[in-house]
């Protein structure tokens, strides 16, 4: 009797052992998907690519493996993916519909932050169990922070703004995009498209990596003239790819940035700098030829060419100017008039990790542009911001834009916390669009950023009122059913007031403090106490910037969307971008006045619908 029980439980065991064997290693003999151990967390997946999409399990906190997908033998890519080994926190797709009816290969080795969990298999980590086919994926925003009206990828990582181009009536956005993950790798061209700077249409991603390297950024053209031999009005892109150096290359398309193909004979040109990125490329008329600005260390290059194909050296600038306590990236250069003035004047953007409070920002200097050589109006010493806020960073705009406007966007985020910030769906929006201008103060030229008129479109319920200010007046409804995206309009009219202040809060104590400053000059924003603050030390913060002289009447424009506050002073004289992430709306708001009065003329909120 016993031993017939021994040996039905050893049955048992041997048969559950097995069935186990099974399940883990090849997920069942026929099954599409098939996980193959091969030892010392070396895995295999093979998947019989008859559904759309290879869902990955993603664990933010784990270390990036390097993923090979193998088609006939054949690896046609290879990414970095944050495979889940404890927990899942999300997933993201491999799009298979490339390769469909084909059998498709995964080859990776699983890493885990645990020393003592060096010996991975399918069987301990969470990728392979939860690791599966489908034909959708969901892409329903799940982010309480996801911001209404300021644009932000579906999924994935986002940084820099690329490829900047309007044509047939479409501004396109390309961008540095991970499509594996919430943190930044794999850096491809992210695309999308829109009629009005406001809806965004997302598309495929549009320039992939290949053997030279991942997509860096860049900037894209039409080629009205068919310079390239590409098709007159084709879209060139022109982009860094970064492996081992930073070389140039350049795709271009003829179905109006649908599709891309990559010139045969990239790259169009290399260096032996290390720091070599960043192409901003722009038809000249003075010397018929392309000008393309690339950062190279801490200045920019210029060069020239007939065919966006033959590059020639024409000058270079930077040394001694501005601030210089990083590389410099994402240069732009163009020219704008000066307001109440018959003057023109060229504008060249700069973004560096050294701003005035910390990391990620944006300068320019003004002066003028011959073809070959920008000079600097300024003294070298002097360094102007474009933004006076921690969340501004790698701004250009559009070419071609219409009506010769010079429109721009930047990336709303700072590389001190990027990717740290409490989302995890997507990470980094970018700013709201911003019409450029010049105009003269003194013996000074500086660059006006405006909100662009179309966001006026987005105005729906709004209230007006009027008061005056001596100590505190608090308003408790900012707007009905505040979701968190709002604009307000202040135009204020000082009556011997010390400090003119306001404070934006909700029902937690969060808030946002913002002043004016009038015997110091200065309007500040400080957001210290604005909710999530904990996730990076370098993200507690109080902003501040210069304010003219002289000002008894202030008009001011702030742009609040569930993460953000954006403000601009004066028409877009100064502006101030910071990311905010509240547990929920500030829906109330605080006036108070130190020293003195003012007079409110006009307080006007706007709810803001998509």
């Amino acid at each position: 009797m016993n031993l017939f029980f021994s040996v039905k439980r050893l049955q048992t065991a041997l048969i559950c052992f097995i069935l186990m064997t099974i399940s883990v290693s090849t997920r069942a003999a026929g099954s599409p998907l098939q996980i193959r151990n091969l030892g010392e967390g070396h895995c295999l997946v093979r998947v019989n690519a008859s559904q759309k999409y290879l869902l990955l399990p993603v664990e933010d906190a784990s270390p990036d493996v390097r993923i090979s997908m193998i088609v006939n033998n054949k690896e046609v890519k290879n990414f970095d993916v944050r495979l889940a080994v404890n927990k899942v926190d999300y997933f993201v797709p491999v799009d298979l519909s490339d390769y469909s009816g084909k059998t498709i290969s995964f080859k990776f080795k699983m890493n885990s932050n645990d020393p003592v969990r060096v010996n991975l298999s399918p069987d301990n980590t969470a990728c392979c169990k939860e690791m599966r086919l489908s034909d959708t994926f969901d892409t329903g925003n799940r982010e309480k922070f996801r911001p209404t009206y300021h644009f932000s990828p579906l999924y994935g990582w986002m940084n820099d703004p690329n490829g900047m181009v309007y044509k047939d009536g479409e501004y396109h956005l390309f961008y540095q995009y991970n499509p594996y993950g919430s943190k930044w790798g794999n850096m491809n061209w992210g695309h999308a498209i829109s009629k009005d700077l406001i809806n965004w249409e997302h598309r495929p991603v549009a320039i992939t990596p290949d053997a030279l390297g991942t997509i860096f950024s860049g900037s894209a053209v039409v080629d009205h003239h068919n310079t390239a031999g590409f098709g007159a009005g084709a879209i060139v892109a022109i982009y860094t790819q970064n492996s081992d150096r930073q070389v140039q290359s350049i795709a271009y398309s003829t179905d109006n940035g649908r599709t891309f193909t990559k010139y045969e004979n990239n790259p169009v040109l290399v260096s032996e700098a290390r720091d070599f990125r960043d192409p901003k490329v722009f038809w000249y008329e003075g010397t018929q030829r392309w000008i393309m600005v690339l950062a190279v260390g801490q200045e920019m290059q210029i060069f020239s060419s007939p065919d966006l194909k033959d590059w020639t050296f024409e000058s270079s600038f930077g040394e001694g100017y501005g601030a210089h306590g990083n590389v410099w990236e994402c240069p732009d250069l163009f020219e704008l008039p000066v307001e109440g003035t018959g003057e023109k004047k060229w504008v060249l953007l700069c973004s560096l990790g050294d701003g005035p409070f910390g990391d990620s920002a944006t300068q320019y200097f003004v002066g003028s542009f011959d073809g070959k050589k920008f000079i600097c109006d300024n003294q070298p010493n002097v360094t102007k911001w474009m933004d006076w806020g921690k969340d501004h960073y790698a701004t250009v705009t559009w070419s071609d834009a219409p009506d010769n406007r010079r429109i721009a966007i930047a990336w709303m985020s700072n590389w001190q916390y990027a990717n740290d910030v409490p989302t995890s769906q997507y990470r980094s929006p970018n700013s709201v669009p911003r019409d450029l201008s010049l105009f003269a103060v003194g013996d000074g030229i500086y660059l006006q950023s405006a909100p662009s008129p179309e966001l006026l479109k987005l105005r729906d319920i709004f209230k007006k009122r009027s008061f005056r200010v001596n100590g505190t007046r608090t308003v408790n409804e900012l707007v009905p059913g505040n979701e968190g995206a709002y604009e307000i309009e202040l135009a204020i009219r000082n009556q011997h007031a010390d400090v003119i202040g306001f404070r934006l809060y909700n029902d937690k104590g969060e808030e946002v403090d913002m002043q004016y400053d009038m015997k110091e000059k200065k309007f500040s924003m400080d957001r210290r106490k604005s909710g999530d603050v904990g996730f990076n030390e370098n993200f507690p913060m109080l902003t501040w910037t210069a304010i003219e002289d002289g000002k008894e009447e202030l008009k001011l424009r702030l742009y609040v969307d569930k993460s953000s506050v954006e403000a601009f002073g004066d028409g877009g004289r100064f502006a101030m971008t910071n990311q905010v992430f509240p547990s929920e709306p500030y829906n109330h708001i605080d006036f108070y006045s130190k020293g003195g009065a003012y007079k409110v003329d006009s307080f006007v909120t706007y709810k803001l619908k998509k």
